[in-house]
């Protein structure tokens, strides 16, 4: 918090050197005299949420198949994590928040790297032959592009086809989702990365042969899900860096990356 200073004290700059640097020490030693008596934050350097502002406008409209479908998330999870929610199951609103209630106890006592392999393993196995009979083309990247806003608009929401330039070759194998309703609702990175991003993205690439990469944007909650990119390793992957949002319910104190990321 910067502090203000009197009238008295902004007419002390025009007297000598001197006397101006220590003005300026004097401020220096109030401000972290303040910042010892004000109560710490939830969460140090963390990100603001996205303002209304910086969001796209949507719109949910949960049908009884998206219901479905959030149910049957829902249950998954629910087994990963040995327990449920008592939310609704026959109110998309609810059931959604159902839903985010199980993923944040799949999360609980366990590292990064279990989370994922947690959703990992409920994928379902794919056999061998499968990427051999089909193998990597453009066509089907752009072909996954086009079925992935009709099969998974009840988890994220409103999406379209776009195009993207993938190794030098224009094709429109490119989903932009306009705001992640998993991101938003749970306003936690650390669920986007490694309950979403990351299972997904190995699913796709190692399960099916098909490279998959997805890059949520924590600044407006969008994402870009670019079929036939290959993903970056964990390592090189810079939202496993990022810092908690500040509203986040799981954030937590620290030097301003996620405590749940890996």
């Amino acid at each position: 918090m910067h502090t203000r200073c009197s009238a008295a004290q902004q007419s002390c700059f025009g007297h000598n050197l001197g006397q101006r640097k220590l003005a300026l020490l004097t401020q220096s030693v109030r401000r972290q005299s303040n910042s010892v008596s004000r109560p710490f934050s939830l969460v140090a350097r963390a990100q603001a949420s996205p303002s209304e502002e910086q969001q796209e406008e949507v719109e949910y409209k949960d049908t009884w198949s998206d219901v479905q479908f959030i149910n049957l998330c829902r249950r998954a999870y629910g087994n990963l994590a040995g327990w449920q929610s008592s939310k609704d199951w026959n109110n998309g609103e609810k059931t959604y928040q159902g839903m985010l209630e199980v993923s944040r106890a799949v999360m609980k006592g366990k590292s990064a790297s279990q989370q994922r392999d947690a959703v990992i393993k409920g994928f379902p196995k794919v056999p061998n032959w499968f990427r051999k009979v089909f193998p990597y083309s453009k066509w089907g990247a752009e072909l996954n592009a086009q079925i992935t806003p009709a099969f998974f608009t009840w988890l994220v929401g409103p999406m379209y086809t776009e195009t993207a330039d993938v190794n030098g070759v224009q094709q429109r194998s490119s989903v932009h989702i306009k705001r992640c309703r998993y991101l938003a609702e749970s306003g936690c990175v650390a669920m986007c990365v490694n309950l979403c991003k990351t299972p997904t993205q190995t699913f796709f690439t190692e399960e099916l042969g098909m490279p998959l990469t997805m890059k949520p944007n924590f600044d407006d909650y969008s994402c870009d899900m670019i079929f036939g990119q290959m993903p970056p390793s964990l390592d090189a992957d810079e939202v496993n860096s990022h810092a908690c949002y500040d509203a986040c319910p799981q954030g937590k104190a620290g030097n301003g990356k996620c405590h749940k990321l890996g």
